[in-house]
């Protein structure tokens, strides 16, 4: 922390100038800054203009406290990070959270998204500020599942003039927080991948539709893609790519396991391979059995996975996933699967799949 008594130009490494809290400090400012640190990671600058605020994280670090500069309405804190990190955050304020004003990538109305200078590019994501209205799909099934209860609208969008399905699990935080039916448009455009049909799942109970279950699938199956193929709008069904993060990963590999003449193309981004059926009833739900019920289920049966095409992708800085999600990625591919593993310079965070996302869909569909 500096001192209060710092004045003049404080900021100027991280290439601000003038005096904090004046007007020609704040003309310039923007947030946030990094510059290299003696680790080999990075301190990254945050700025707030207002009243005492903390950094809310994604995953990646407990909420980080703002200094006030003087007796200014600059609020400041210097965050240490580790090389390769991008991550969401929030301006914590009392009850309320706000995106970063200062920041021009957000994601969604109250988050804004941070990256490291040397945290990879992430092609055909474009930055929407926390102010953007994302463009959404035109055509929508309202679905009333018998095997699910409850009503959802699931938004369908045909990129390219429409291919394969691709099933987004937690389908809403792909129209809202993040522009996948922009990202993928893009990534079709420079032939980075076939058309597709993109079907945004939203999610009502994410713990229990997402465990090991066969309801969700069953109703994949016997009702949604029979209303997709009814929709009008163009699709395969027939070549289904399943996309799911965290527990939307756990769920994608048990239906690849459970439901395989569904499910056998797999783009799965820090799944959620500690699960068990008690897991979240404990103090430590990571801290269980290594791999959980799917490597457990891998071992015991050994099936034949010489039919699944499926890619694992993980955040370089989610230590505590490693190893479930390494057992989990050996016993697949010794089953037969076709698979690739990558790490993705994030902790457990959607802007950091976001890359894997289109990548990893268009490996499943080669």
């Amino acid at each position: 922390m500096r001192p209060a008594a710092d004045t003049g130009n404080a900021f100027a490494e991280y290439g601000l100038p003038g005096e904090p809290g004046t007007e020609a400090f704040w003309s310039a400012a923007r947030s946030p800054l990094s510059v290299p640190a003696d680790d080999g990671g990075w301190t990254t600058l945050f700025l707030w203009r207002g009243s005492s605020a903390r950094l809310g994280f994604e995953s990646w670090s407990e909420p980080v406290a703002l200094n006030r500069w003087a007796d200014t309405d600059c609020w400041y804190a210097e965050v240490p990070m580790p090389a390769r990190l991008r991550v969401t955050y929030q301006v914590l304020v009392g009850e309320e959270a706000y995106a970063d004003p200062l920041n021009p990538v957000g994601a969604g109305g109250d988050r804004s998204i941070a990256a490291t200078p040397d945290a990879p590019a992430q092609p055909h994501w474009p930055d929407i500020g926390a102010d953007d209205t994302l463009p959404l799909p035109g055509p929508r099934i309202r679905w009333a599942s018998q095997r699910l209860g409850g009503r959802r609208t699931v938004r369908v969008h045909a990129v390219g003039g429409g291919g394969p399905v691709v099933l987004l699990l937690d389908g809403d935080d792909w129209l809202y927080l993040h522009p996948a039916m922009t990202a993928f448009e893009s990534a079709v455009a420079d032939g980075e991948m076939p058309p597709v049909t993109l079907v945004f799942l939203p999610s009502k109970d994410r713990l229990a539709e997402f465990g090991c279950d066969p309801a969700l699938w069953e109703a994949v199956r016997d009702e949604l893609l029979p209303l997709v193929a009814e929709s009008g709008v163009p699709a395969d069904a027939g070549r289904l790519v399943v996309a799911g993060q965290s527990l939307g990963g756990l769920s994608a590999m048990y239906a690849a396991l459970d439901f395989p003449g569904l499910v056998s193309r797999v783009a799965c981004q820090s799944p959620s391979f500690w699960w068990t059926p008690d897991a979240m009833a404990t103090a430590d739900p990571l801290g269980g059995t290594v791999g959980g019920t799917i490597a457990g289920r891998l071992r015991k049966e050994r099936p034949d996975l010489s039919g699944l095409r499926i890619a694992f992708d993980l955040g370089e800085h989610e230590q505590r996933m490693l190893p479930h999600c390494e057992l989990t990625e050996s016993l697949v591919q010794e089953a037969g699967a076709t698979v690739r593993v990558s790490r993705a310079a994030s902790g457990h965070d959607r802007a950091g799949w976001r890359h894997a996302l289109l990548r990893d869909v268009a490996w499943a569909l080669a």
